[in-house]
């Protein structure tokens, strides 16, 4: 009796320690799986695939005659092209609604959060489009003819070439008519001007790849039909000329001689932005952010001044920090240098994971004089984009490049565009949760690579007041793309009074603060992208306060964690974090930033 209790018990035991063993396990694996995939993942590829094979369907081929693969043309969504995107997106939508949300783990209720925003995001951009695609159809009379032909050369189907080339001459006199018809016009606003020419070279693309697969390939279609298609292609590319010139921009801009176009949007289209990007402040509040920002920055400026031995007169000691360049040939040395300062004082710290194919396979270039005329400051991501003279600049605008690109000022940011930055960023991404770059955000790219900035200042990464002086400038650089270009987008500022706003308060040189100016507004960068840098630094900040700080996570374990969710808002990061809870019908509500401290 005494053996078999013993043995039992031994039974027991073993099973105990095989649960436990298998349950670790389990939980293990669980880990594993989401720190690259979720209940939703699936739905969110198949979204994507879906959503592209729709758009590659309904779109003209590039036919590449030496190569087995061919790709379709980004043209204007075709009516029937714009009638099944909305279909995908409103099916999809019903497969969301009908998902037990409640039984879903903290990493699906995030993506399926991320992918409902996204959809509701391109329904709206798609009902935007169709409201302006109707406005247009007036002087688009030609169009049901060619899109009719271009179904007919989806399937290769049979033509007569006979009847293709009467055809075609219906469309050429309903394509004059247009044309004299558009021409009557005294003006049209710009958005439904550049609709109607995207319109119109999408045509000219579809007309091509429908004559291109017959022509040669048809003996009647060939002897038939290249006459009257070339007399339509033409009269299409001759109307896409004529339209632009009748389109009216309606801005707020004030005019000024900076020789920068752009068009601001306005409150409403700031704050519709700011929400789709999970940012609950508004414009006027985040340029009162970015002053008390600037506010702090201006007292540290002046104790590194007042180190230096120039007293409150903190320009003096920034243009004696712009003045140690280094020799010119020199400059990439110089940025391996600072690279490996900022990787030792960050590994010393065991701050981040740091793979060591990530280490190995960064890349550097020079940045093109074309470039540096919107990018005056090197930039990054897979490689370093180095920003110094060339030989073909005049001598002025080589000293203010030298200048602007100081060892001091480089020490701030080269940790920015390389590890942990930008590079890193490149690098994780593509490896954890890559089905998630669909949701990618400015606040994302940027804020974290801002965020180092920020971090490594209060680390205590800028020993000589040099170098604090440096690193101040870009946070200075900051606060005030926040000022300047939401006052744009407000109608508040020209560019050329944001040109003066960065030179006279940041300390910039006058070539440079023209090339970011130019960037902003004409760069085809969105109107929040400037904004992105500093607010997504502090939203990560402010997590990092909530995690690190309070003994949940060290550094190590919170910006592991953050560079495995990917580049997406950072309020779902925290979501992740925190486990929130979250609901089906989730608005943004973080408010990272305290006015008060």
């Amino acid at each position: 009796m005494l053996k078999t209790l013993k043995f039992s018990c031994a039974l027991l035991s073993a099973s105990c320690i095989t649960f436990c063993a298998f349950n670790a396990t389990a939980q293990t694996a669980a880990a594993n799986l989401y720190e690259q995939s979720s209940e939703i993942a699936g739905t969110i590829i198949q979204y994507g695939r879906d959503v592209s094979a729709v758009r590659d369907f309904y779109s003209p081929y590039s036919v590449n005659e030496r190569s087995e693969y061919q790709y379709k043309l980004n043209v204007l969504n075709s009516p029937e092209q714009l009638k099944r995107l909305i279909e995908v997106d409103n099916d999809y939508l019903k497969r969301l609604d009908q998902t037990d949300f409640a039984a879903l783990s903290i990493y699906g209720k995030v993506d399926f959060t991320l992918l409902k925003k996204r959809i509701n995001f391109d329904l709206g951009d798609l009902k935007k489009e169709g409201e302006q695609y109707s406005q247009i159809t007036k002087y688009l009379t030609c169009a049901d003819g060619i899109y009719s032909l271009e179904k007919l050369r989806r399937r290769g189907t049979f033509v007569d070439g006979e009847k293709v080339a009467t055809e075609l001459n219906n469309i050429l006199k309903q394509i004059k008519a247009d044309t004299a018809e558009y021409k009557k016009i005294q003006s049209i606003d710009m958005p439904l001007a550049k609709t109607l020419r995207d319109a119109l070279l999408g045509l000219k693309d579809r007309l091509k790849d429908f004559y291109g697969f017959y022509n040669n390939f048809d003996p009647a279609f060939t002897w038939w039909v290249p006459e009257p298609y070339k007399a339509v292609n033409d009269a299409l590319q001759d109307y896409s000329v004529l339209v632009l010139k009748k389109g009216k921009v309606n801005t707020t801009q004030k005019p000024d001689n900076s020789g920068i176009k752009g068009v601001p949007i306005g409150r409403d289209a700031l704050i519709s932005q700011l929400r789709a990007e999970m940012i609950p402040y508004t414009p006027e509040e985040l340029i009162q952010l970015a002053n008390k920002e600037f506010a702090w920055c201006d007292k540290e400026m002046l104790k590194a001044s007042q180190e230096m031995g120039f007293g409150n007169d903190w320009k003096k000691a920034l243009e004696k920090v712009k003045n140690s360049y280094v020799p010119v040939g020199h400059q990439p040395e110089l940025i391996v240098k600072l690279y490996n300062d900022a990787l030792s004082f960050i590994k010393e710290r065991d701050l981040i994971t740091i793979p060591p194919l990530a280490e190995e396979t960064w890349g550097m270039v020079m940045m093109s004089p074309q470039r540096q005329l919107v990018n005056p400051f090197f930039t990054g991501g897979k490689e370093i984009s180095i920003s110094y003279p060339t030989n073909s600049m005049e001598a002025e605008d080589k000293l203010m490049s030298m200048r602007g690109n100081n060892p001091y000022f480089s020490r701030g940011t080269v940790q920015h565009e390389l590890i942990p930055g930008h590079n890193l960023q490149y690098f994780m991404n593509s490896r954890y949760k890559a089905y998630r770059g669909d949701f990618e955000t400015p606040f994302a790219v940027e804020g974290w690579a801002l965020y180092w900035e920020l971090l490594l200042y209060e680390k205590g990464f800028a020993k000589t007041p040099e170098e604090k002086v440096g690193m101040l400038f870009w946070r200075m650089h900051r606060c005030a793309r926040i000022i300047f270009s939401l006052n744009y987008h407000l109608g508040k500022w020209t560019p050329q009074e944001c040109i003066d706003f960065l030179v006279d308060r940041v300390g910039h040189e006058k070539a440079n603060a023209a090339g970011e100016v130019r960037r902003s507004f004409e760069g085809g960068y969105s109107p929040l992208y400037q904004v992105a840098y500093l607010l997504g630094g502090l939203q990560l900040t402010a997590l990092q306060k909530e995690m690190v700080g309070s003994g949940k996570m060290t550094y190590k374990q919170f910006h592991d964690a953050v560079m495995k969710e990917n580049l997406i808002p950072i309020e779902m990061v925290r979501a992740t974090l925190t486990n929130q809870p979250l609901t089906k019908d989730f608005t943004t509500s973080w408010k990272f930033y305290d006015f008060n401290k």
